[in-house]
C-alpha cells in the first residue's frame, strides 16, 4: 500500500477534492534593513531574486528569494516572472517596510522568544560539516550547532533580523524523532 498520510487525531486521510493543485508557495518574514537581509540570503544561503515588487501607496516592498538548486528558467518578461514566481512552491518572501532600516525603535519578533508563534524556516544542505565550516568563514551567528544539544545533526543559526534558521543534512537523520 502507498503511503499517503500519518495518521493522528484530526488528521483528514482523504485530501479533499477541491484541494488539489494547491501549492505552497511562500512564507513571508518582515526584515528591517533589505541590503543586509539580501545579502544574508543571497550571499550566505544562496538563494535567489526571483522578482520585487514595490507598492508604492503602501510604503513597502517584497522580494521573492528562491532556495538554491530549485530547477527552472524564470521568464525575463516581468509580468511573466511574476505569474511564474506565484507559481512555484517553497520560496522566502522578505517584506520591507519602508523607512524601518533608519527607525531604531523597529524590531522584529523572531517568533521563537516569549511568546512563542511563528519558529523558523529550515534549509537542508548536502554536507552538513561543509555548510557549518562556509557559515563560520560567513560571521554567521549560530544558536545551535550540530553536535550541541539532546537534537544531534541538527543546526540552527541567525539571519540578521533575528530569524532562526534550521540547517540540516537529510542524510543524517533517519533515526530522527525515533
Amino acid at each position: 500500500m502507498a503511503f499517503t498520510t500519518e495518521k493522528y487525531p484530526g488528521v483528514v486521510a482523504d485530501t479533499p477534492a477541491a484541494t488539489r493543485g494547491f501549492t505552497l508557495n511562500h512564507s513571508m518574514v518582515r526584515v528591517k534593513d533589505p541590503e543586509r537581509s539580501l545579502a544574508f540570503y543571497t550571499g550566505v544561503l544562496g538563494m535567489r531574486v526571483l522578482r520585487r515588487l514595490d507598492f508604492e501607496e503602501l510604503g513597502f516592498s517584497l522580494y521573492f528569494l528562491q532556495p538554491p538548486g530549485e530547477a527552472g528558467a524564470p521568464p525575463a518578461e516581468t509580468g511573466e516572472r511574476t505569474v511564474w514566481t506565484f507559481s512555484q512552491s517553497g520560496l522566502l518572501e522578505l517584506t520591507h517596510n519602508w523607512g524601518s532600516e533608519d527607525d531604531p525603535d523597529v524590531q522584529y519578533h523572531n517568533g521563537n522568544d516569549a511568546p512563542q508563534g511563528y519558529g523558523h524556516i529550515c534549509i537542508a544542505v548536502p554536507d552538513l560539516d561543509a555548510a557549518m565550516k562556509w557559515f563560520d568563514d560567513q560571521g554567521v551567528d549560530f544558536i545551535k550547532r550540530p553536535e550541541q544539544g539532546k537534537l544531534p545533526d541538527v543546526a540552527f543559526i541567525r539571519d540578521p533580523d533575528g530569524y532562526w534558521i534550521e540547517v540540516i543534512e537529510p542524510a543524517r537523520l533517519p533515526d530522527l524523532g525515533r
